[in-house]
C-alpha cells in the first residue's frame, strides 16, 4: 500500500526577479536579498554594539547576525573597548536603536529610495 505522493516544488529565484515565499515579486524583499551577508553594525538600546553579517529579518522586525561580536564600554561616555565574539545571534526589534550597513554610497541610495 503506497501513501499519497507528494511532490515538493522548488521555486526558482533569480537577481533579475527575486521572489518572496509565496512566489510573487516584492520590492522589500528584493532589498532585503540586497543585504544578505553583508557586515552590519546594530546598536542597542543598552549602548551595546553588535557586527556580524546580516543572516535574516523576521515579519516582526528582528534581526539574526552571523558570526557576531559585541562591543561595549564600561562608562557610558567612552568608545566600546571590551568585546566578545558570539557568533550566531538575534537582536530583538524592540532592542534596536541603530542599524547601519557596509555598502558603497550607491547601495545605501538604492536601499532607502521608496519605489
Amino acid at each position: 500500500m503506497e501513501g499519497p505522493s507528494v511532490s515538493s516544488q522548488a521555486i526558482p529565484v533569480t537577481e533579475d526577479a527575486p521572489l518572496d515565499a509565496a512566489g510573487s515579486s516584492s520590492p522589500s524583499v528584493a532589498k532585503l536579498r540586497k543585504l544578505l551577508f553583508r557586515r552590519m553594525l546594530i546598536g542597542v538600546n543598552d549602548g551595546r554594539y553588535f557586527l556580524g553579517l546580516f543572516h535574516c529579518i523576521d515579519k516582526q522586525g528582528n534581526i539574526i547576525l552571523q558570526d557576531a561580536v559585541e562591543y561595549r564600554s564600561a562608562r557610558q561616555s567612552s568608545p566600546p573597548t571590551e568585546q566578545r565574539c558570539l557568533g550566531l545571534i538575534l537582536i530583538p526589534a524592540a532592542c534596536r536603536s541603530s542599524c547601519q550597513v557596509d555598502c558603497s554610497i550607491e547601495e545605501k541610495m538604492s536601499l532607502l529610495c521608496l519605489e
